[in-house]
Parts: C-alpha cells; sequence; structure tokens
C-alpha cells in the first residue's frame, strides 16, 4: 500500500466523445486487473479513514482497497456488497469527486483514490467470475411490502431479504428500477445491470408486482392487511416549473418525462413520440446532473443544436464536474449567468424562444451558495425549438397516504421518525419522497438504515 509516491492516478478510459453520441451505451470501460491492482495499491489506509465517513453508505472502502491491491476479489467482493445493496451501480452514477474521493487525504496534490472505478472493478470482476450477493432465503413468517421500486426500494429488499424476511416489491411501470431504470441514461447506467440485481433479489424471494400502481390497482388498505409492515419508497418525480409566462406550451417538457419517454422507447414500450428531437434546436434550462443528462440524450437522439442555460456561473453548477465535462465534450453549448424570464411562443402555443435575463452573484444565502441578482435591462433571447426544464423535483404526494393519516410537510415529503417510521404505525418511508430529491446512494443508505428498524421491530 501507500504506493501513491511511486503512482500516478490513473482513472478508466472513455470511449471517444464522436463515437459515444451515436448510441446510448456507457461511456467508460472497466478497469483492467492490473490497473486496479496498483491503483488501489495507492492508498494511504488512514487511520481515520475519510472516504469512509464521507460516504452515505459507509461502505469500507480502505479495506476492499487494500484487499484489491493484495488480488483477494473475494474478500473485496464480499466487503463491498456487506455495506452497499448495489455497489455495481453506485461505482457507475454517484458523483465521487463530492464524496469518497473529494475527501481523500491524497487530493492535497497527489491525486485521490479512483474509488468508483475500482468499486465499479471489483463487482464486475467478482460477477465474471461467478460470485453473487449472499441470502439465506425466506426463513422467517414475516412479510413486508415495499411501494416502488427505486434504489430506496431496492435497497430495503436488499436487507430484508438477508434476514430472511419476505419482501412484496410493487412498481407501476413495466420495469423496476425506478430513476436507475427511467431516469438515468444508458450512457451512464446499462439497463442490464439495474435488472441483474433485480433478478437476484427476485431469486432470494422477492415477489415483483410491476404495473401495479398502489391506490389504483391495489389498495393501500388491502397491502396493509396482507403485510406485517409497509415501506414507502415512491421517489420524487413532480418536477419543478420555473413559474414563467407560456411555460406551458406544446414543446416545453419536463426533464423527467423527457427522460422516461425517452427510456421507454428505447426499452419498445409505448411512449410519446413528441419527445423525439432529432434535427430539433434543443435549450435545457438547469445546471445539475439531470439536466446534463438532458442535454446529452438530446444529442444522441440526432438534436441539430444543444445549449445549456444556467442561472449561477460554472463554477457553481451543482452538478457533478465529470457529467459537465462529458457534456462539454460531446458539444454541448453553455449559457452562464443567464435566467429565464418568458418563453416566447407562435400563434399555434409552440415555443419558438425563451427570454432570459443576465444575472450576478450576490451574498451567501441560507443554502450556503452565493444568491443570484436580475440586471435590470438585460434580456435576451435565445431561439429554439425546444425547451426542456431540469430544475429539480419535488415528492409525488398519492391519495393513500392522507387517507392513511401518514403526515407530509409543506414540501409534500413524508414525516418520518427516528426509526424512519411514519405517522402510522408499521409504515416506513424513505429516500426522495421523504427527504425530496437527492443522490441515489443517499436513498440506497435511508432504505438501508429503514430496514434494519423494521427487522428490529419483527424479529428482535
Amino acid at each position: 500500500m501507500q504506493e501513491f509516491i511511486n503512482l500516478e492516478r490513473i482513472s478508466a478510459k472513455q470511449r471517444e466523445s464522436s463515437d459515444r453520441i451515436g448510441d446510448f451505451k456507457e461511456i467508460y470501460e472497466l478497469l483492467g486487473k492490473e490497473d486496479a491492482t496498483t491503483q488501489a495499491s495507492r492508498c494511504v489506509q488512514c487511520g481515520d479513514p475519510y472516504c469512509h465517513n464521507k460516504c452515505p453508505l459507509h461502505n469500507y472502502i480502505p479495506y476492499w482497497l487494500k484487499s484489491t491491491a493484495n488480488m483477494d476479489l473475494k474478500l473485496s467482493f464480499a466487503l463491498s456488497n456487506e455495506s452497499n445493496p448495489f455497489p455495481e451501480i453506485t461505482g457507475r452514477i454517484c458523483p465521487q469527486e463530492r464524496l469518497c474521493e473529494g475527501d481523500c487525504t491524497l487530493n492535497d496534490g497527489h491525486g485521490a483514490i479512483t474509488i468508483g472505478n475500482i468499486e465499479t472493478y471489483i463487482s464486475e470482476q467478482g460477477f465474471k467470475k461467478g460470485l453473487k450477493p449472499s441470502f439465506p432465503g425466506i426463513t422467517t413468517k414475516k412479510r413486508v411490502a415495499v411501494v416502488g421500486s427505486g434504489p430506496a426500494g431496492i435497497a430495503v429488499a436488499t436487507y430484508l431479504l438477508r434476514s430472511g424476511i419476505k419482501v412484496d416489491m410493487y412498481e407501476q411501470d413495466s420495469r423496476a428500477g425506478g430513476l436507475l431504470t427511467y431516469g438515468i441514461p444508458g450512457f451512464k447506467l446499462d439497463k442490464n445491470i439495474v435488472q441483474r440485481r433485480v433478478n437476484w433479489l427476485i431469486e432470494a424471494g422477492m415477489s415483483l408486482h410491476v404495473n401495479t400502481c398502489v391506490g389504483k390497482d391495489i389498495s393501500f388498505d388491502e397491502i396493509l392487511s396482507q403485510h406485517d409492515a409497509v415501506f414507502v419508497g415512491i421517489g420524487a418525480e413532480n418536477s419543478r416549473k420555473a413559474k414563467i409566462s407560456n411555460e406551458n406550451a406544446k414543446n416545453v417538457f419536463m426533464a423527467i418525462d423527457y427522460l422516461k419517454n425517452t427510456q421507454k422507447k428505447i426499452f419498445g414500450e409505448s411512449f410519446d413520440k413528441k419527445y423525439e428531437l432529432k434535427n430539433q434546436k434543443v435549450v435545457v434550462v438547469g445546471g445539475g446532473d439531470t439536466a446534463m443528462d438532458c442535454v446529452r440524450t438530446a444529442l444522441r437522439q440526432g438534436a441539430k443544436e444543444v445549449t445549456c442555460l444556467y442561472r449561477r456561473d460554472k463554477h457553481n453548477m451543482p452538478g457533478s464536474k465529470k457529467e459537465f465535462k462529458n457534456a462539454r465534450d460531446e458539444g454541448v453549448k453553455f449559457i452562464y449567468n443567464a435566467s429565464p424570464k418568458e418563453i416566447v411562443v407562435n400563434n399555434d402555443n409552440k415555443a419558438i424562444g425563451i427570454t432570459m435575463q443576465k444575472t450576478i452573484l450576490g451574498e451567501i444565502d441560507s443554502s450556503g451558495r452565493s444568491s443570484v441578482e436580475i440586471i435590470k435591462g438585460s434580456d435576451f433571447k435565445v431561439d429554439t425549438n425546444v425547451i426542456i426544464f431540469a430544475l429539480g423535483f419535488i415528492p409525488t404526494v398519492p391519495d393513500f397516504l392522507a387517507s392513511n393519516g401518514i403526515e407530509i410537510n409543506k414540501w409534500g415529503e413524508i414525516e418520518v421518525g427516528n426509526d424512519y417510521q411514519t405517522s402510522k404505525l408499521g409504515v416506513y418511508a424513505g429516500g426522495d419522497c421523504k427527504r425530496g430529491s437527492d443522490l441515489v446512494v443517499t436513498a440506497a443508505n435511508e432504505g438501508k438504515e429503514a430496514a434494519k428498524y423494521i427487522i428490529k421491530s419483527l424479529l428482535v
């Protein structure tokens, strides 16, 4: 270990931008055995590992880095899967530069350990060698319903099944995975990887009910009557709007609707053809990872020109730096310090442009970021055929919450106690529907933590 003195940091290779924008395949290659082991050997093995502490799942990062450097794949695989319900997914999509790698001791000039790339290598190499997550089978008479099959739902199901508890998972779409399947594009996360993990849960004893909307296809009361506990992990799929004139014009889209319909087309499922953007001039408003997903998807659809408009400067963009770089390398144009004022429409109520206002950054606000101030008289117009808003998401609030006395706060987030239990006894919640739109790894951790309390209430 501690080979950082002799070895430079390297990351997984990328496909050339000119090649990768022609399809939705993943853009990163997997590390080879030699690169994975030598990069892992760079780890300092800190006594108080910042990478472990910064990870929402508190993954055993230094331990599986050491076992990878020692070429003990079986131990690395076991350690990686112990604390993480799907390390092969977080290794691909986590913003490591803001989490584990961002707090690596070697960031002082040597270059952080390539934790995400090594995490992915451990899983994929393990799968190749026949290793699989271990489950005991259903060993208890307890039964738990999981409403929603996204990151939080998969996580809670994983740890319940590890305790021998039967799980019934209910998903309103035709495939499990939530945003992992329908929200995150394939060039970041191959959908076969998500399905593989879901299949293992089914093999472990989980019953998956797709095309089943709770409150419509099956009542929440029926679910309650058939299970010892219920976990609600329905995500946050309602898009935030800009609240400007003409935002309901025909060719103005919300990010989640656009991404979901694009993925449905790839799956061969029924989709709305208005979301096909070939030869269109596209504008995406927003600066986070979802905005980057949208601009990069539009390029792969054959859009003529794609521009991202963001109200702060480049250095204040909230998304992953690597996703911004990937978008820029693929040909996306960026206009900074620009805030939307109104959408310009023609007589058919179709957007033909968007009026923006120039901004400057002011004092630090309550969120810890610089406030945005509009420059008076600075209006300018950006011509476009299609506008996509990627301004974040708020939780979905189905009717069954109120009818069952499940309390929500003023933002529509489900209120829970320290044990993740809602105001209704035996009903738990976690993930984006509980805390608002956040990272996949954060939702996974909440599902993991909720499972601990459910297990304690049912088995202890």
